[in-house]
């Protein structure tokens, strides 16, 4: 539980810290911002959670009118994001989003903190005292610097995917980024070994790098955006990431070489769920932008340990109509049951309804051993025993999920750092296999195959099962990764906040 606020000289009691916390407005983003804002509510803090007006509308669709009405000490806002108002039930355009954040979101972010200290002062509220943003909104670190707050940056993404991520601009000032023509992306040039990565494997490939090192133009949104923003991440005081050690220690140590202080507080649904009193309305906020469906699961009740195949792309990955038939057909050769979460924006143009695009005689053939979804509570999924394999776009939200219920994984990377995750979880941690760009039903089916019965997929099973019980002891009460959320608050977010853990 949190404490109170501790009380001044002659009794009486101060206001808590404030943390104004903005997540990149993307699902991915939301999720473990949301989660670690949890955390801080429960050690005592006033927490305002700001996401951008597109998704606030969102949440509001798929959760329902009262979703966002808060709980005390803790509530939401919005921002504008900058970019024409839109309705669609999707994510938004990232290069777009991007840009339009890092270049207009600045002075509306000072103005919402001068408006909330407003309201405290007539309303006697707590004044906003800190700032966590994320790691790619560091336009919210220059404004808490400007007005004099604390602020620490939340990293969302994998350690892998920073200290690549980081290291665009040294791909750039040594020529190899931007590509020179487009043939580089097939002609083999993506093969390049660069072994200069602090930390990283000495075979790393370029093609192992995030995905936006794969241009041509030097002006490329994407490309400058991670360049600008992972320098920016430095104006704040401490660097939280949801990681455990156990699983990264080399990759962490190389960053906290590169950045300010460096606290890992993850696997956060675990941390959330063990320091979050159950009872608590704050529990039950849900940071989901589509409508969960509840019948995944009651599906899986009935079905054998470990026999089932769980598929989802995440919720930005898009597919052609020929590659969701060859997904299709893979999983249906395979022979095992399986669930499978089919956005209504999964297929490039492929309508609005759940499983738009699935080929003919797909259903009939799979008729009996398949469920079809378009979101479910995946954390839950993955504890599920029924559950064999996770057939993943190897996000890391979805990474960590997996590790926590003890999931190998069988990845098809789409953008970002997906590429990197999935290289991590094939040669360092040994808990996933991956499926090339170019997919094919021959393919899938053999992986999956491999992934639930073969040798590999026994060694995959064992490491993932280790990494679970490494990343449940430092989530527990007591563990390195509470720990480390109690250091953050004490040495930067709120000293002499005296929490009672």
């Amino acid at each position: 539980m949190g404490s109170l606020p501790p009380a001044d000289g002659e009794g009486r009691q101060l206001q808590p810290p404030h943390a104004v916390m903005i997540p990149y407005p993307a699902q991915g983003h939301v999720t473990p911002m949301l989660q670690l804002a949890k955390l801080l509510h429960a050690r005592g803090f006033h927490v305002t959670f700001v996401n951008n007006e597109f998704n606030h509308r969102r949440h509001l669709r798929a959760r329902g009118p009262g979703a966002l009405d808060g709980a005390p000490g803790f509530r939401f806002a919005a921002i504008d994001d900058g970019l024409p108002p839109c309705d669609a039930d999707a994510t938004q355009d990232v290069p777009a989003l991007c840009h339009s954040t890092m270049t207009t979101c600045f002075p509306r972010f000072k103005d919402l903190v001068a408006r909330l200290n407003d309201e405290a002062e007539r309303d006697g509220r707590p004044a906003v005292t800190c700032v966590v943003a994320d790691s790619t909104m560091t336009f919210a670190l220059r404004a808490a610097r400007e007005l004099g707050l604390r602020c620490a940056t939340l990293w969302t993404a994998s350690a892998c995917g920073f200290i690549t991520y980081y290291h665009y601009r040294h791909l750039v000032d040594r020529g190899l980024v931007p590509l020179r023509d487009e043939a580089q992306l097939t002609d083999g040039y993506l093969d390049t070994v660069i072994d200069w990565v602090p930390a990283a494997p000495a075979d790393l490939r370029l093609r192992d790098f995030p995905s936006f090192v794969r241009t041509t133009d030097p002006d490329d949104v994407m490309l400058n955006f991670f360049i600008h923003e992972t320098a920016g991440m430095s104006q704040a005081s401490a660097v939280v990431i949801n990681t455990f050690d156990e699983l990264d220690a080399p990759l962490l140590d190389a960053m906290s070489k590169l950045l300010p202080p460096v606290y890992t507080v993850g696997p956060l649904p675990l941390a959330a769920r063990n320091t979050v009193p159950r009872d608590s309305p704050v529990a039950a906020m849900g940071s989901n932008l589509w409508k969960e469906q509840d019948a995944p699961l009651r599906w899986l009740d009935g079905r054998p340990p470990r026999s089932v195949v769980y598929v989802n792309f995440g919720s930005i990955t898009v597919m052609s109509a020929e590659q969701l038939a060859e997904f299709a057909w893979g999983l249906a050769n395979t022979g095992y049951a399986f669930l499978w979460n089919v956005r209504p924006d999964l297929v490039k143009g492929g309508g609005d309804s759940g499983g738009a695009g699935l080929p003919a005689g797909f259903a009939a053939a799979t008729e009996g051993r398949s469920m079809l979804s378009t979101w479910c509570p995946q954390a839950a999924v993955l504890e599920h025993e029924a559950v064999g394999v996770f057939l993943t776009h190897s996000g890391w939200n979805s990474t960590l999920e997996s590790i926590c219920g003890g999931v190998p994984m069988v990845c098809w990377p789409f953008f970002a750092e997906q590429q990197t995750n999935c290289r991590f979880k094939r040669t360092e941690w040994g808990i996933g296999m991956e499926i090339g760009d170019d997919v094919r039903r021959g393919e899938v089916e053999a992986l999956i195959r491999e992934a639930m019965e073969g040798e590999k997929g026994k060694e995959m099973h064992r490491r993932v099962t280790e990494l679970r019980e490494s990343a449940v002891a430092a989530a527990r009460p007591g563990g390195r990764s509470i720990r480390n959320l109690d250091r953050l608050i004490d040495e930067v977010l709120a000293p002499g906040l005296n929490t009672q853990h």
